[in-house]
């Protein structure tokens, strides 16, 4: 199994050429890139080829998307993306009811469409306010997905557990939307804190070996990305993590 690593981890451990050449001895195939890696798209292009990196999917919001189409498809033809995921909503910017969860899962749509008329995927990630209850009761994931009917799902297994909700569950539901999965463990309670409670795959609570085969026997995910939003070490991460999931 080819195993990505989400260039956003490693973002406080610069310079990408030394964190592209580590992530590369260590096992890793694939990136996926976040806007602080596509200023100089040709240069950095060359450092995944000379490290024999690919990037099959990247991150880019939705505003983005919407307002500079022309020049994301650009750089993403460069960078050799196939797929491309809206990452997330600023609370200010989040949807407070139903009809606005469902006004914003057609503004997704019609990025799909346009990104699909072109030969791109997309697709919504998720953290877990997408889980959180609206006042009618309904589930901002399920509005997104049961509107958007051609928005696939990067899921975020870690944020979704941290909803307290069941990955398993949501795969049973919505798995051949599921394109690609975030690998990423929670810490046991109260540890780990500097690193906002997250932890190294196989060294928290996610029983990520059990996991993982049920979830690539319920959806279609392809591409499946580390990810560690806060390490303080992130060559530690990488490595413990890449050792968790070897042959698997």
């Amino acid at each position: 199994m080819d195993l990505s690593m989400q260039l956003y981890s490693a973002r406080n451990f610069m310079p990408w050429d030394e964190v592209i050449a580590q992530i590369s001895k260590m096992g890793y195939t694939q990136v996926e890139g976040f806007f602080g890696v596509f200023e100089q798209p040709d240069a950095f292009r060359k450092l995944m080829d000379d490290n024999n990196i690919t990037m099959p999917t990247a991150h880019i919001g939705p505003q983005m998307l919407e307002e500079r189409l022309d020049e994301v498809l650009s750089l993403a033809k460069i960078l050799g993306v196939k797929t491309i995921y809206a990452p997330y909503l600023a609370p200010e910017e989040r949807p407070t009811d139903r009809a606005g969860w469902g006004d914003f899962a057609r503004r997704l749509e019609a990025i799909g469409t346009q990104l699909a008329k072109r030969g791109f995927g997309f697709g919504w990630h998720n953290h877990d306010f997408e889980f959180f209850a609206l006042p009618d009761g309904s589930i901002p994931m399920d509005v997104l997905m049961q509107t958007a009917k051609n928005l696939a799902w990067e899921m975020d297994v870690g944020w979704t557990v941290r909803a307290g909700e069941d990955p398993l569950a949501w795969a049973e539901k919505y798995g051949p939307r599921i394109s690609a999965l975030h690998v990423k463990d929670i810490a046991s309670s109260g540890e780990n804190t500097e690193e906002d409670g997250w932890a190294d795959v196989g060294h928290g609570v996610v029983g990520w070996l059990d996991l993982l085969p049920e979830l690539k026997r319920l959806t279609n995910a392809k591409v499946f990305v580390m990810e560690h939003d806060n390490p303080s070490d992130f060559a530690r991460f990488a490595g413990r993590s890449i050792e968790t999931l070897a042959g698997a």
